[in-house]
């Protein structure tokens, strides 16, 4: 049975179109074993384009992507992105992202492709498709840790403390750390039997540490828990101690598990004095301390932070995100999303 013997009523540009097709993806092979996800990233924009202009300008519809999957499997059998679900995926990321762009976004072409389905699948808005696109690059996410964060509406999240950066530490750092810390954290990989107990939360969240580093973003490097500072022959015990490599600072964590007491700035004030004082290289930043409680009070959180003159951010956490029992069901899986994107092309 020759090859052309399964082509239904497609004319000779189709015809053409497959040939040359078939020629970039031979120099495509060549190439993407120098740079391999940039170079299908650019591909399959390009591939996307052609499949929206055929089907605009012919009267194919759905037999376009069908006919195309089975030409390109019958040629490159070893190559498993040319099923008919995932030309129907470059088509459909195509069109999301070229209502912006005229060609595909630098951000975007350095993240994997299942990344990238996972993205316009979870967001509608291109530019916030562009945020999260940004942030995986910047933190390294994994698929899950970037599905996980979509979830959890990182982008209204991140940059959202109540801080005295702006009045305690210069501009460009000052920006940098207000986008550094949360609000609020979500620890639900921790379980504890005593919710009220800051012990047992910190215990829990040093046993599942590589989940918390994940949370608390990139460049967050752990020194210690219960971290011993001597101060006038008396010792002191800070719940956390991390250094942060971008901001070049030593970040200080106290860790509460009820409400925000104006009582807790003072003491963190003391520890980061301290640390200053004891820990902090002259060519390090200011150390800055983050108060994690369950909830707080924007008013009680102003006036405790308005005159002091350490680096202080106030962030809640949860240890479960509660989603009402009846909208649990309703929540669509990312299969369940592929396919009904199926079903409607």
């Amino acid at each position: 049975m020759s090859q052309n013997n399964h082509i239904l009523n497609f004319d000779n540009e189709y015809r053409t179109f497959l040939t040359d097709l078939k020629e970039k993806v031979r120099r495509t092979q060549l190439r993407a074993s120098m740079a391999a996800n940039s170079v299908l990233i650019d591909f399959y924009w390009e591939l996307g384009k052609e499949i929206v202009r055929l089907e605009s300008s012919n009267q194919w519809g759905t037999k376009l992507i069908e006919q195309l999957s089975m030409d390109l499997k019958l040629e490159f059998s070893q190559i498993k992105g040319f099923s008919r679900r995932n030309l129907y995926a470059i088509r459909q990321w195509y069109l999301f992202y070229s209502t912006r762009y005229e060609f595909v976004p630098q951000v975007v072409a350095q993240l994997p492709w299942g990344h990238q389905r996972l993205i316009i699948n979870k967001i509608k808005d291109v530019e916030l498709a562009i945020k999260y696109a940004d942030a995986c690059c910047e933190n390294s996410w994994s698929r899950d840790t970037l599905e996980a964060n979509i979830n959890s509406n990182y982008h209204l999240r991140v940059g959202n403390g109540q801080t005295n950066f702006s009045t305690t530490l210069p501009a460009l750092q000052s920006d940098l750390a207000n986008q550094t810390i949360k609000n609020p954290y979500y620890f639900d990989f921790i379980e504890v039997e005593d919710e009220r107990s800051e012990r047992a939360i910190e215990k829990e969240l040093i046993r599942h540490i590589s989940e918390f580093m994940i949370e608390l973003g990139k460049g967050f490097a752990f020194v210690g828990k219960q971290y011993n500072v001597v101060v006038n022959n008396n010792d002191y015990f800070i719940d956390l101690l991390f250094y942060h490599l971008h901001l070049r600072c030593y970040v200080v964590f106290e860790l509460k598990a009820g409400k925000f007491k104006p009582e807790y700035a003072g003491k963190l004030n003391f520890y980061i004095s301290a640390v200053d004082s004891q820990l902090k290289h002259p060519n390090d930043n200011s150390t800055i301390g983050i108060i994690l409680c369950r909830t707080s009070d924007s008013i009680e959180v102003e006036y405790a932070l308005r005159d002091i003159q350490k680096p202080i951010g106030i962030s809640s956490f949860e240890l479960q995100r509660n989603i009402p029992e009846k909208f649990k069901s309703a929540l669509p899986t990312v299969e369940e999303i592929e396919n009904e994107l199926m079903k409607n092309e």
